[in-house]
This record gives structure tokens, sequence and C-alpha cells, in this order.
């Protein structure tokens, strides 16, 4: 089992995700409202991979990858962003600050977990 930690601010999005990677049956999921709980939970959980939606108030998914990857055990922990933001910039711009991929909301539940699986595929096979 994958842990995910999903940082996202939408209560709707949370219960989507949750439901679509729970049923995959790989995820141990955990999910926060915001960057700053995210902070607070992440050392006790140790999560494998970050699912953060990149505009959230407060602190934007940017900060919060950065944030996450300055605590001790988490340096290297792969980072896939979420959001409704899907120009080719702007993907490429999270991809360069570190992404292994960027999933377009609104996202598809049943597609999900194979997107995930993919894209943390993609990074085992280039280490």
């Amino acid at each position: 089992m994958t842990r995910i930690l999903h940082v996202e601010d939408d209560l709707d999005i949370q219960e989507i995700a949750m439901m679509s990677l729970e049923m995959s049956g790989e995820f141990d999921v955990v999910q926060c409202s915001s960057g700053e709980s995210a902070i607070e939970v992440a050392p006790k959980f140790q999560p494998e991979l970050l699912l953060l939606d990149v505009m959230m108030p407060g602190m934007n998914g940017q900060t919060v990858m950065e944030k996450l990857r300055q605590l001790s055990g988490l340096e290297n922990v792969p980072t896939i962003f979420m959001t409704a933001r899907a120009q080719p910039s702007e993907i490429e711009a999270l991809i360069a600050l570190g992404a292994i991929g960027v999933i377009v909301k609104p996202f598809d539940p049943i597609a999900l977990p194979d997107q995930i699986k993919a894209l943390l595929q993609k990074v085992k096979s280039r280490a």
C-alpha cells in the first residue's frame, strides 16, 4: 500500500478522491484541508506520495511541497499536483518545480488510481 498525503481545501473533491483511491485497495490515504495541517500530519504519517491541490487559501500547493520537503524523511517524496489550471506552460512550471506529474481537474475518479500508479511507475523506472 502506497501512503498518500492528499492536501485539498474542497471537501467534495476530498470525498471523491478518497472514495476513488480507497476502492483501488492500493493506497493508504490521509487527507488535509490546508498546507498547515499537512505540515503537522506529514512527519507522523511519512507519506510516499504527495497529492497536492495547487490553489488553496493561505498556502498554495507549491509552497506546501517546498515546506514538506524541508522535513526530515520527506526530502524526496514524489509530488503530483491537481489543478484546474491546465495550460501547458502552467503544467511545465509545476514539473519544473519538481512534480512528477499534474492531474487536471475535474479528474475522472475511475481513472485516478491508474493515473497515480502510472506516474509513480515512471519515477521508479527512472531510478
